[in-house]
């Protein structure tokens, strides 16, 4: 099946570069995921690189488009690889699950234990994590002055394990994992207490943990276009409470116009996603990028 994916990839590549009119020096990416197809990242990249003059291909290497089981992960990111790929960005669900096929991990994702970036330098596969430094840029642009005594986090996945180290590093006193799988929470509070010890506890009870906490944030995909709705009871939001969401395709969540409706102060996804991309690019490409292009080219991928 590998020489199959790396002849699919081939392809790929050579009908982008045909209509993007770039040739064989092309810097090539992919986002592989599923239910990728809104995705404004490859816009935010290919617009950038234009702006620095850099010939440059971003791919959607979308699972369920593409009709792939998620075991197939490792034979497509050597297919990539092989391909002659620079390296992928990885979104759900597979963060997590893309860290046994890869040789080695920056601190910061190891530290987390998920990557949505990764680099293909030297013959290695190399990890990153981009998500924690976008959440918190977005954080500190948006929300500053936001209580942070506890916040309840919903999603123990590879986007939560970001995000939590991300809160937990921008002054949260107390951390609440909810997941629908409580395993998942708890795995998660026995990593982050490593690093930040009893602060961070897992929560079975997604009410207690709204209506204790100062701040909410979805790292869940209950929002997508493909998963409508909210991941908790909207009726618990008060006024006084803050609640971000990572979701950015639709960039308005059922969530965040209901917790607006209810008073709160909101942060949407739209920051993270620029400002995981603009690490990402850079890791990508060894250049810096833009912050205020980047903001602008996500817009202008709509």
């Amino acid at each position: 099946m590998a020489d199959t994916f790396v002849d699919l990839l081939g392809q790929l590549v050579a009908d982008h570069r045909g209509a993007a009119g770039t040739g064989h020096d092309t810097v090539i990416v992919g986002l592989a995921g599923r239910g990728i197809q809104s995705s404004r990242t490859p816009g935010m990249h290919e617009r950038e690189a234009r702006r620095l003059g850099i010939a440059y291909s971003y791919l959607l290497l979308d699972f369920d488009r593409l009709g792939l089981p998620d075991a197939a992960l490792g034979e497509l990111v050597s297919a990539a690889q092989a391909a002659g790929f620079h390296g992928l960005n990885v979104t759900h669900p597979f963060k997590q699950a893309v860290i046994p096929v890869l040789d080695a991990l920056s601190d910061e994702a190891r530290a987390i234990g998920a990557v949505n970036t990764v680099v293909f330098a030297g013959g290695r596969r190399e990890g990153h994590n981009t998500d924690s430094w976008g959440f918190a840029e977005s954080f500190h642009e948006s929300m500053a002055g936001a209580p942070m005594g506890r916040v309840a986090l919903f999603g123990a996945g590879g986007a939560g394990a970001a995000v939590g180290h991300s809160l937990m590093q921008l002054g949260a006193g107390r951390l609440s994992i909810v997941d629908t799988e409580p395993g998942r929470a708890e795995d998660l509070t026995l990593r982050m207490s490593a690093f930040f010890g009893d602060r961070v506890e897992a929560c079975a009870d997604p009410s207690a943990a709204v209506r204790a906490a100062d701040g909410i944030v979805n790292t869940t995909p209950v929002g997508m276009a493909k998963y409508p709705g909210t991941p908790f009871d909207s009726a618990l939001l008060r006024p006084e409470k803050w609640v971000a969401d990572i979701i950015y395709f639709p960039p308005d969540t059922e969530l965040l116009a209901q917790a607006r409706a209810a008073g709160c102060r909101t942060l949407p996804g739209t920051g993270m996603a620029i400002y995981q991309a603009v690490r990402a690019f850079e890791l990508f490409t060894g250049r810096p990028a833009d912050r205020r292009a980047m903001a602008g080219h996500f817009e202008a991928a709509l």
